[in-house]
Order: structure tokens, then C-alpha cells, then sequence
């Protein structure tokens, strides 16, 4: 009998998520998130608005992000959003949205592609103008936006005034990492 001791990894590489206070500011590695994205195929948006809206699933417009447990979404193109939800009850998130949505959707499992890191804390605006073009002193709470932090094309989710979700490529966990602690260790 094959005896396995094969341990899952978070993005930047531990076996727990990664976690770190600089200032008022704290950084945390979110793996408890399922994510998938989900595009309406041609000529059917208003099917999966409406299968979306029946399974209480946000779809935001441009630029934003909704949450509606146990689902949150942002939008990332025309017909496209991301959606998450609780890792714990979505692991397959393709497998729990396609009953939802059928063949109206395109949905792939994305939760592996990417990392997700929390930026909590005081001072945000002066900590992200470091980082990216994202102004986050006039951007409303549920702004959702891509664009680039150093050299990586990021999303970033404005959840609330003291919090910020950054989420970028899986295979730049470490750089994104790094970015954040050494601005937030310049500002703070």
C-alpha cells in the first residue's frame, strides 16, 4: 500500500498563511477563498444575470466588487467576472457554479492561479500611491480595479476603508510579497 505525505503549500510556499503587522498596516495570505471566473457566452448575459441573481450570486458592473454571502464577485471584463467563494463549501468552485449557470457561462477554476494577500490597517491611501495608480483615498469602498504593482498586473478589491485585497499570479506570490512589506516598511 502506497503511503502518501504529500502536504498542501500555500502560494508563498508555507504550510500556513503568511502573516505580518508593519505599523498600523498588516499583511495577511488569504487561502481560505475558492475562486473561478465565469463569462457569459456570446449572446446570453441576460440568462446568466438572471441564473446569477436566482442563486443570490453578485455580478457586479465595471469596476466594482459586491459581496452577498456566500458569494463576492468583481467584475474583470465585459460579461466576466471573478467569483469567490468559501473554500471550505466551494473547493471545485467550477463544479458548484455550473448547476447555477449551465452552458449560458464559460467557468473555470481559477483558486490555484492565484494568490490573494489582505492589506488591513491605517494609512492605506499613502501606503498604495507607493505602489500602483489605484487612489484609494477618492476610490468608494467596492471599487475593483487591474493595474500594475511593480512589475505584476494585479487586481486590486477595495473591501472596506481599512481593507485592501491584492491578488495577483500564483507564480509572483513571493515578489507581490516583497512589494508590499518593502513599501509598507517605507511608509510606516
Amino acid at each position: 500500500m502506497a503511503e502518501h505525505r504529500l502536504k498542501p503549500l500555500c502560494p508563498l510556499g508555507g504550510t500556513s498563511p503568511a502573516r505580518a503587522s508593519i505599523g498600523p498596516v498588516t499583511l495577511t495570505e488569504v487561502v481560505d477563498v475558492a475562486l473561478a471566473s465565469v463569462s457569459a457566452r456570446l449572446g446570453r448575459t441576460a440568462e446568466v444575470a438572471a441564473s446569477a441573481a436566482a442563486a443570490g450570486i453578485p455580478l457586479p458592473g465595471p469596476g466594482r466588487f459586491e459581496a452577498r454571502a456566500p458569494f463576492a464577485a468583481f467584475w474583470l471584463s465585459p460579461d466576466s467576472w471573478m467569483v469567490e467563494a468559501p473554500f471550505a463549501t466551494h473547493e471545485d468552485s467550477r463544479a458548484a457554479l455550473l448547476p447555477v449557470f449551465g452552458d449560458a457561462a464559460s467557468i473555470t477554476e481559477q483558486t490555484d492561479a492565484w494568490v490573494r494577500i489582505d492589506v488591513t490597517g491605517e494609512g492605506l491611501p499613502a501606503l498604495f500611491e507607493r505602489l500602483c495608480n489605484v487612489d484609494l483615498a477618492t476610490a468608494p469602498e467596492g471599487a475593483a480595479t487591474r493595474t500594475i504593482l511593480e512589475h505584476m498586473g494585479v487586481y486590486v478589491v477595495k473591501r472596506g476603508a481599512a481593507q485592501v485585497s491584492v491578488i495577483g499570479a500564483r507564480s509572483s506570490a513571493a515578489a507581490l510579497w516583497h512589494a508590499l512589506d518593502t513599501a509598507a516598511h517605507s511608509v510606516f
